[in-house]
């Protein structure tokens, strides 16, 4: 669609969080439009499908999915919800890592995360390594761990935010793809494309905001994107807004990339099962085998390695997967590997990054991120979620509330 030269409310961004604001903005009725940088909807959530296979090079899982808007709206629209539990549940494959070994690192698991609980019971902004064994064994293990969830290693990443996030343990996937529920969730939403927002003059009567399309004037914004924009400015508010700069630089995006292979003669592995990597000094990867019974391994790296992985260039995140698959289960695995498709998200210009992490001594960063400025900017945004940060669903949820706050706002005049 063309960009409008005036709106009611436009919302910045076209991810999980600002198509949370426009489904409800519209079932109000209200006047708006999203400006979305990309050529698609759905942000740091692409499913993209290689070879026919739904590939989610972006957010995959519905986390706490019995409480997860998203899976009552993709049911709604058709698409099939996998059950299955996830392979982390249960053991790993014993490939460089016995049975032994296994229980001896559960256990450490259960320590860890027991000293996590009790501290966060009456600790705030240490970072997560200050509960780590000092020359623990596992500590190599526990630090990659961290990396899948955070995006970064223990010693970033807040006890405070720790303790803020909820997470009911119930973990299912959209067979069709994460990305795919959101795009056609999407579909009846006036959305302007290739439309990235350069600044934000919130000094006169009305918003004035220019972007890579031209310009408009709106009485309320409803802004979605990923803090590390905000911080990086990327965006650019006049007059200035520091208060803002500050809370968003305390929320800096990990790094969580994949590699997407195809596997033949799959049936010679167990479905929804994983591997775990060998320990690299800038962390190791996992490896998710035949889920739903494809074809497929999805391999995750985080933190540190994957940033290495995406400095090495083209093809670095899919040869280092084929290559420690191989060095596990033996070379004859090889020429039965080929890379479909990997991420690169802290080279996307429009994302920098996976999902937002409280630096320590940020704690509160997450509720300043959020909150409104003028009665006429709103912040939406997995970012601004007070308890389920770093999600797709927490996302929906914030670009929700930000959008209520922006109708409430424009009813009051």
């Amino acid at each position: 669609m063309q960009l409008p030269s005036e709106i009611d409310v436009a919302v910045i961004g076209a991810g999980s969080a600002g198509v949370g604001a426009g489904r409800r903005l519209a079932a109000a009725k209200i006047n708006f439009v999203v400006l979305e940088a990309r050529d698609r909807v759905g942000g740091r959530a692409w499913t993209k499908t290689v070879d026919g296979f739904p590939l989610d090079l972006g957010c995959g899982w519905l986390h706490s999915a019995d409480h997860n808007p998203w899976t009552k709206i993709a049911e709604e629209e058709g698409l099939t919800i996998d059950r299955s539990p996830p392979p982390w549940g249960k053991p790993a494959l014993q490939y460089g890592f016995s049975a032994a070994e296994q229980e001896e690192w559960r256990a450490e698991i259960a320590a860890f995360y027991e000293r996590l609980n009790k501290a966060a019971e009456t600790q705030r902004d240490r970072p997560l390594s200050d509960f780590l064994e000092p020359g623990g064994k596992w500590n190599a293990w526990l630090n990659a761990i961290s990396t899948y969830v955070n995006g970064v290693e223990l010693d970033r990443a807040s006890i405070g935010d720790y303790a803020a996030y909820e997470d009911s343990g119930v973990n299912w996937r959209v067979a069709e793809g994460y990305g795919t529920a959101i795009t056609i969730a999407a579909r009846a939403l006036p959305v302007v494309f290739d439309c990235a927002v350069k600044t934000i003059d919130h000094g006169g009567r009305r918003l004035r905001i220019e972007t890579a399309r031209g310009n408009l004037q709106a009485r309320t914004a409803v802004i979605t994107v990923p803090s590390q924009l905000i911080a990086e400015e990327a965006i650019r508010f006049t007059p200035a807004l520091p208060e803002k700069l500050e809370a968003a630089g305390g929320l800096p995006l990990g790094l969580a990339d994949k590699a997407f292979l195809h596997l033949a003669d799959a049936e010679k592995f167990p479905p929804d099962s994983r591997l775990f990597g060998r320990i690299h000094p800038a962390g190791a990867a996992t490896h998710q085998i035949r889920w739903q019974g494809r074809p497929l391994i999805e391999s995750y790296f985080g933190g540190k390695l994957a940033r290495e992985l995406e400095n090495a260039g083209a093809g670095a995140l899919g040869a280092f997967a084929v290559d420690d698959i191989v060095s596990l289960v033996g070379n004859d695995l090889r020429p039965r590997l080929r890379v479909l498709a990997t991420s690169s998200w802290s080279r996307d210009p429009f994302a920098r990054g996976s999902y937002s992490y409280a630096l320590p001594g940020f704690e509160s960063a997450r509720a300043k991120l959020a909150a409104p400025v003028d009665n006429r900017l709103f912040f939406g945004g997995e970012a601004c979620s007070p308890h389920h940060f770093s999600t797709a669903h927490g996302g929906y949820e914030a670009g929700v509330t930000a959008a209520e706050q922006a109708i409430a706002a424009l009813a009051k005049r």
